[in-house]
């Protein structure tokens, strides 16, 4: 079985009558020089352990959520220079991978590699856990989701302003220069030509689970 198809074929398990299955119910960029050809970089599905987690993250928050239809995953158990951000349609077993950064305090010397979460403040760091997303508006890195922490390990994600946003180190031609993304300040940071499509697949009142394994 394709890797692709097997986070989608276990992340349908979640579904059925325990989740209803459906609904309930940019930036200040700097100048990137253009090159030919954008990389091509195969989805890398999170590990079992991983879509296992999710599953249980679901189910623990499945009253606070305001929608069960769709699931977003950050499998930082990954290099960087992988698509390692998951969204996965439970209604349609439809599953898309895309490029994310992690937090520089996470990464001290910039490896690639998270190495450590962190929910303290000043941190710079990612935080692990579940988050639940929230409206969106207009910041220092142009439209942008916002993200309410909902377990311990997270939950000072409103107060640091960890939120969903695009940015010029996230873009792919940044693993063709320097084998590897920029770092945040412990958002979730992505490539401006995906931002548009994250922002309406995880709309307000979804699940977005972060961790590694």
């Amino acid at each position: 079985m394709k890797r692709r198809n097997f986070i989608t074929a276990s992340l349908l398990g979640i579904t059925g009558a325990a989740y209803g299955l459906g609904s309930r119910s940019r930036a200040a960029t700097k100048n990137v020089t253009p090159v030919p050809a954008r990389p091509k970089m195969a989805p890398s599905p999170a590990p079992t352990g991983l879509i296992d987690r999710a599953k249980a993250a679901l189910a623990t928050h499945e009253d606070t959520l305001l929608h069960t239809d769709r699931i977003g995953i950050a499998d930082y158990s990954l290099h960087s220079a992988k698509k390692r951000f998951h969204i996965v349609d439970l209604a349609n077993g439809t599953s898309q991978s895309f490029l994310v950064a992690h937090g520089k305090g996470s990464d001290l010397r910039h490896t690639g590699w998270l190495q450590k979460f962190s929910n303290v403040p000043g941190s710079e760091a990612s935080s692990g856990g579940s988050y639940m997303t929230s409206e969106t508006y207009v910041g220092k890195h142009g439209t942008s989701r916002r993200l309410k922490g909902l377990d311990p390990s997270n939950n000072m994600a409103e107060p640091r302003a960890i939120v969903i946003h695009g940015a010029w180190y996230a873009e792919p031609e940044m693993i063709g220069s320097y084998g590897k993304l920029g770092r945040s300040q412990g958002c979730f940071a992505f490539s401006e030509s995906d931002l548009d499509i994250i922002l309406e697949r995880l709309g307000p009142g979804r699940l977005l689970y972060a961790d590694k394994v």
